[in-house]
């Protein structure tokens, strides 16, 4: 990011942002809710574009990317989950459909593994998930195709301690296999455990950056 604002409805989101997020690089973010993190995770995967500033990928402007193209490299998972259709399998076919691809079944089964669910919650309404496993089964769906950069949105803010160190250690795993990773948390232990970055932000201006290790 360089020099990066964001104005909505005249009011200032972020302020003259810039941020150098370097491959490899597990960044976990923290402030006050209004702070500007969430605007900015969407201005990383192309959902907003700057009001003013550039943002740069592989040292390309972002805008200049097809969208759609882009999104394949760089995954966006918020606390919510979102998902879509009728049934898990309906949400994790998805991204091999987009590609024209078929299902790598092998390849989901194992993911859903590591999220601590078996291969029958794939028939599973999405009704009838918990919040957990709708939350887990969501970012199954964003890591399946196992994109260059994932943006984190609290996204363990719902579920058990247990859950949430499960999602911890297959994000972990990713990151140890060089995924570039950027988390936004309300828990300042959490923060800390995880990142290799610790960046803060107030008031849509970057207060700190801090290297953990």
């Amino acid at each position: 990011m360089k020099n990066v604002s964001y104005i909505k409805e005249d009011k200032i989101i972020l302020k003259d942002i810039s941020l150098q997020v370097e491959e490899g690089d597990f960044i976990t973010i923290v402030g006050a809710s209004g702070s500007g993190k969430s605007t900015m995770l969407k201005l990383f995967s192309h959902l907003i574009s700057p009001t003013s500033g550039e943002i740069l990928y592989r040292g390309r402007d972002m805008m200049s990317y097809d969208p759609v193209l882009l999104r394949r490299e760089i995954s966006y998972c918020v606390q919510s989950g979102g998902l879509f259709g009728r049934t898990a399998e309906d949400n994790l076919a998805f991204p091999y459909e987009i590609r024209g691809l078929e299902m790598d079944r092998e390849a989901v089964a194992a993911l859903l593994s590591k999220f601590g669910l078996g291969q029958d919650v794939l028939k599973e309404e999405n009704r009838s998930l918990s919040g957990g496993e709708k939350q887990r089964v969501a970012l199954a769906r964003t890591l399946l195709l196992k994109p260059a950069v994932v943006l984190l949105d609290e996204v363990t803010s719902a579920l058990d301690q247990e859950n949430t160190r499960i999602v911890e250690d297959v994000i972990r795993q990713l990151n140890d296999g060089g995924t570039t990773i950027l988390w936004i948390t309300h828990s300042p232990e959490q923060s800390r455990r995880l990142g290799s970055k610790l960046l803060t932000v107030e008031n849509g201006e970057i207060r700190s950056l801090e290297v953990l290790r």
